[in-house]
């Protein structure tokens, strides 16, 4: 097996083994009765595949433009662009949907595996070294603490994980003036793969490779011109899927703004070392082979002055970008992150990787630079010797510059016991592995002995952070029988698209309906439409995540607006006669206007009035209490009814909720907090239903990205229970909101409606896309035909054609 091969196997191996062995040592799923069910794992990741699978089973209410289940029906391709566009993705559908928990883990062991390989191949093509330190150090990559700590619950960044080091080998062809079109390619894939990963990896690809051109003596401007056209061709490629992600956050709702505060050095450095967690600190972790290679590079007399000093260079510069308001935001697209403010994270860990190997490859025959610069000559590892390792100054200097900053960082209150004793073994036995002769038993030794620290450096991170997070995150149930029965009990009273049916309470995670089926209010996402969430605001409902993670709202009025006819309450699908078809016909006049209120808000959505105010705080006899306490934490009581709110804006709000029937006259709620109080009349309730029934279509036809309806003569406005989010488009007419939902104002003799959605910025970014296809066709048969003119056999043709005609 070649060298290379040999190379990437090892270094995905040793990934898996330290990922599921550090899984296994905290007993955490897959491996162990603690759950790994935490904040956007559970509440979108785990969710968001469910739906996948049941798109490629074709099982799904909708398609990959718009998805009829959560939010009442929402875009989706901004979704899938952002949390399922990875490569890895539909190998969910290999396993049953009941076990896509293991499938999502599964896919983030694999991606984590590719990473290591990849960076292990980048290494060897970046110059010579043993193959099973190259296996090394590219796993040390794979398993930083930023992958351990943070990509292994936020999956869809693994994929800048492995955007990376493929980011970098484009730019080696770039820089040798090949693979003109293999290039764009790769970086079209990994802008599609997770676009926000694949920005940082290219802004760290595009540093590597600055630094590559100053140390190789091929610095051109050719060379940045043929950087930047590649780039621009491949997030081109990439535009019919970027456009509409794009578009789509511009529309959602939106979240916490946060101004940059930079963490404490002491707690930076101390994030450099194993077993360490924190929320908002950057997990700089990589074995310590890296930084104690990487620092023998600044001692090595033997290695030209500008490899010595260029890439330590960028290594703090990296770091101090991190820690620079600016810089900060330039790293995370111009807009501080909501949650962890250091996803920059993994490139200052790959270009550590780096710097570690160019210690390890320099001190052997020197290259003919001049080649490489013009293009003719690569530096491939199978085609040079390998270079000379540090010797016992430089392990001294490299060892005594990781001593100088684990000293630095044993103020940080982030340091743990177990980081000092794991960091302190692994720089004795890699600086041990680093003196011992290369060859024979010693070289078994060496490799024994780096190996070992990679793997049980890497093993107790990932028990640590997986400990921490439980601890530390929110948490939700895992999947179980409980949800399997819920699940099958929707599907057998599911009657879609002629009602909906709501996954109901208790909510499971932040996207029930696309976890459990059915078709329910609850959404969770980046793009939660700002539409959305107002409207459900408006009406009473509760959310979370300062408006982007929607709750379900379990409402006798709302649930007839949306056409719910079943759902999930008290461990039992329960049906309801009083809903409306998804489509009903309004009388001529103007929308409603929203106020405070959200009974009345519901009162003007149906067109009638149904709730009573209470009297001397009492609602009447036989009418259902319903209580909307937004900012109220804390039981609401109505005899022996008891309902626990969790509100306080604006990280939170309470939805509005029913203390059930008032059956004792003068009977008042006990309530935890300020609220407001409406009595609902449920025959009030049936004759609205029953008068916007006879006004409601009589057909509905639901596709993946459209509704079409037969309604009946005598115009008015069609209201569709949907919300309009932008990228709704009907015949012969334009919409028109309606309390925020789609409507359109039909003429006295139209019975038919027809309605499509296409995401906004799609038809934009499918130009953009055929638009760079050309420019890549034209470039790369431009360039075909120029070596094809100059090649040394056309030449020769030439040369024995014209001697012939003379």
């Amino acid at each position: 097996m070649p060298k290379n091969s040999r190379a990437c196997l090892l270094a995905a191996l040793l990934s898996v083994v330290a990922v599921c062995g550090g899984d296994a040592v905290a007993r955490v799923f897959p491996f162990g009765p603690r759950h790994r069910a935490v904040n956007d794992l559970a509440n979108q990741f785990v969710p968001f595949h469910a739906h996948l699978w049941d798109l490629l089973r074709g099982r799904a209410d909708g398609g990959l433009l718009f998805d009829w289940r959560a939010g009442w029906g929402t875009s989706f391709l901004p979704d899938y662009g952002t949390y399922l566009s990875s490569p890895f993705a539909p190998l969910v559908a290999l396993l049953p949907r009941g076990d896509v928990e293991y499938a999502v883990y599964a896919i983030t062991v694999l991606k984590t595996a590719v990473a290591a390989a990849a960076m292990a191949f980048l290494l060897r093509r970046l110059g010579p070294g043993a193959w099973w330190w190259a296996a090394v150090l590219g796993a040390s990559y794979a398993l930083c603490g930023w992958s351990l700590a943070e990509g292994t619950y936020n999956p869809m960044w693994l994929d800048g994980l492995i955007a990376f080091p493929l980011l970098c080998l484009v730019g080696e062809w770039v820089r040798e003036g090949r693979r003109p079109l293999l290039g764009p390619l790769v970086m079209a894939v990994c802008w599609c793969a997770n676009f926000y990963t694949a920005y940082m990896a290219t802004l760290g690809a595009a540093l590597v490779l600055l630094v590559r051109l100053a140390v190789t003596d091929s610095f051109r401007v050719r060379t940045l011109g043929r950087a930047a056209v590649t780039t621009g061709i491949g997030v081109g490629l990439a535009a019919p899927l970027l456009l509409p992600v794009l578009l789509g956050s511009r529309q959602a709702h939106p979240g916490l703004v946060r101004e940059f505060a930079p963490v404490a050095g002491t707690d930076f450095l101390a994030r450099l070392l194993p077993v360490t967690y924190g929320f908002a600190t950057p997990a700089a972790f990589v074995c310590t082979a890296v930084p104690l290679l990487a620092g023998t590079l600044l001692f090595r007399r033997d290695v030209p002055g500008r490899e010595r000093w260029l890439w330590p260079g960028l290594c703090a510069a990296v770091a101090a970008s991190m820690q620079w308001g600016p810089t900060h935001l330039l790293w995370h697209a111009f807009a501080t992150p909501n949650g962890s403010p250091y996803r920059q994270t993994f490139v200052l860990s790959g270009v550590l990787v780096l710097t570690a190997w160019t210690a390890l490859t320099r001190g052997g025959p020197p290259v003919d630079r001049r080649a490489v610069a013009d293009g003719t000559k690569s530096v491939a590892a199978h085609d040079a010797p390998a270079g000379v390792l540090p010797g016992r100054r430089a392990v001294a200097g490299g060892s005594a510059v990781v001593l100088v900053l684990a000293l630095a960082a044993l103020p940080s209150p982030v340091l743990t016991p177990w980081a000092l004793v794991l960091a302190g073994a692994g720089l004795a036995a890699v600086a041990g592995a680093l003196l011992l002769p290369r060859r024979g038993r010693y070289g078994v030794l060496a490799a024994l002995l780096v190996t070992g620290t990679l793997l049980g450096q890497a093993a107790a991170t990932t028990a640590y952070a997986d400990r921490e997070r439980l601890v530390r995150l929110d948490d939700y149930p895992p999947l179980g029988p409980e949800q399997e029965r819920r699940a099958a009990a929707l599907a057998a009273t599911d009657g879609w698209p002629a009602y909906r049916t709501d996954p109901g309470l208790p909510r499971i995670a932040g996207n029930d309906p696309l976890l459990l089926g059915g078709q329910g209010a609850a959404y969770y996402s980046s793009h939660t439409p700002a539409v959305l969430t107002a409207t459900l605001d408006a009406l009473g409902g509760g959310w979370t995540s300062r408006g982007r993670n929607l709750q379900g709202l379990d409402n006798p009025v709302t649930d007839a607006l949306f056409g719910v006819g079943a759902r999930w309450r008290d461990g039992a699908v329960v049906r309801t006669d009083t809903r409306l078809p998804l489509v009903t016909v309004r009388p001529p006049g103007p929308p409603p206007v929203y106020g405070r209120s959200p009974f009345r808000n519901q009162e003007l959505l149906l067109g009638s009035r149904v709730y009573e105010a209470p009297h001397a705080g009492a609602c009447r006899v036989g009418t259902e209490v319903f209580l909307w306490a937004p900012d109220a934490t804390g039981p609401a009581r109505l005899g022996e009814r008891e309902v626990r709110l969790l509100g306080g804006r604006p990280k939170r709000q309470a939805a509005m909720v029913s203390l059930s029937l008032q059956r004792t006259p003068g009977l008042r709620p006990s309530l935890p907090g300020p609220g407001e109080l409406g009595c609902l009349d449920h025959e009030r309730l049936r004759a609205a239903v029953a008068a916007l029934r006879a006004r409601a279509a009589t057909s509905v036809e639901v596709t993946s990205s459209g509704i079409r309806a037969v309604l009946p003569p005598g115009g008015g406005t069609a209201v569709v229970a949907v919300p309009q989010t932008a990228g709704w488009r009907c015949e012969d007419a334009e919409p028109a909101p309606y309390g925020g939902l789609l409507a359109v104002p039909l003429g006295s003799g139209r019975t038919e409606l027809a309605c499509s959605f296409r995401p906004p910025g799609l038809r934009a970014g499918l130009a953009a896309g055929a638009a760079a296809g050309l420019v890549l066709l034209f470039r790369v048969g431009l360039r075909s035909s120029a070596g094809l003119g100059s090649s040394p056999g056309l030449r020769s043709f030439r040369r024995r054609g014209r001697a012939s005609a003379g």
